[in-house]
């Protein structure tokens, strides 16, 4: 198993899941404050390092972007109770209290922190920041959502998660700008329904946990790695079918939720927002394409007899699940019939 499970880290593990549970079954705003700051905390020493400078400088960056974040977030909470009866007031809280909570989990106009602090985490806990810590901000945000303002947030998040993805040879950084992306289509689901978003998110971490984890075992952090080892052609199968799953192509399971998203934008009206949808998913496919083609195609640099494996019986069965992923159109069909 991962050394990053070890018996001096599942105490902040166990803190940083219940810390989630609180904010997202509190009844007040100040419980869900708690919540976030306990959650702070206890991430903080899962990726802090001393033993490696560049995890230490990402635990200093995302703790003072956290702190300024839960600050605006408490001093919105405090304006609320004071003009409550204030409607003028109540509407600006609404735009104010989603700024926050939009910077808490690093999306559009707040994003810049985030590719930055996940070039600086091993994949494990890139992991917990692309999916875990979002769950908690995205809940708090259902509750006093500004509907008009999360649309355009949504698309900026789409528009920006691809377009910043090129000229990217970092797989942290290009699983960054995917999260921030995927981030948009989050948002969407999030205004259809609570079991939309539940549904798209469940898969989302399940793709993500698949990825991180093949690259936690092999130790890959840049494009041109894959091109350098020498993969065994069932690893390249399971790089080809999660990439593609994870950028929404069909039969794969990934397009599952972004077809149901799209066709509620469709049945409401929103053809523009549906249009944006689609054709910067089709970018990111572009990013994914790109590290596959490199993999299938390019010869490598090291000896024909050298090949790289994993025996893992829990990386096996990880990838029975990807490989099922091959049945989504399947489900798809029947459900839409």
């Amino acid at each position: 198993m991962f050394n990053f499970f070890n018996s001096n880290k599942m105490f902040f593990i166990f803190i940083l899941f219940f810390s989630t549970l609180i904010s997202v079954s509190s009844n007040s705003w100040m419980g869900c404050w708690i919540g976030l700051e306990i959650n702070l905390l206890s991430f903080i020493p899962l990726i802090s390092n001393n033993k490696n400078l560049l995890q230490t400088e990402a635990s200093l960056k995302y703790f003072l972007t956290q702190s300024i974040a839960s600050i605006n977030f408490l001093f919105f909470i405090l304006l609320k109770m004071f003009f409550m009866k204030n409607f003028e007031i109540n509407n600006y809280f609404s735009l104010l209290i989603n700024s926050s909570l939009l910077m808490k989990m690093g999306s559009f106009p707040f994003h810049f922190w985030f590719p930055n602090i996940m070039e600086g985490l091993n994949w494990m806990n890139c992991f917990i920041l692309m999916t875990w810590q979002k769950i908690s901000p995205m809940i708090l945000l259902s509750y006093y959502m500004n509907n008009n303002f999360i649309m355009i947030i949504m698309m900026s998040n789409i528009m920006i998660g691809a377009i910043s993805g090129f000229n990217q040879t970092s797989l942290r950084k290009l699983m960054a700008f995917s999260s921030i992306n995927n981030l948009g289509w989050l948002m969407a689901a999030l205004m259809i329904s609570e079991n939309m978003w539940l549904l798209y998110f469940s898969l989302y971490l399940l793709m993500n946990f698949i990825m991180c984890f093949l690259f936690y075992m092999l130790n890959i952090f840049y494009i041109n790695q894959i091109m350098n080892f020498n993969l065994i052609s069932f690893i390249k199968t399971s790089l080809l079918i999660n990439f593609f799953s994870l950028g929404g192509l069909p039969p794969f399971l990934g397009f599952f939720p972004k077809w149901i998203i799209i066709n509620f934008l469709i049945n409401n009206k929103m053809l523009m927002i549906s249009f944006i949808f689609m054709m910067f998913s089709l970018i990111m496919l572009f990013f994914y394409i790109r590290i596959i083609y490199i993999s299938l195609m390019l010869s490598f640099f090291k000896l024909k007899w050298f090949k790289i494996n994993i025996k893992n019986n829990l990386f096996l069965m990880i990838n029975f699940f990807s490989f099922i992923s091959l049945t989504g159109l399947i489900f798809n069909t029947l459900i839409f019939m």
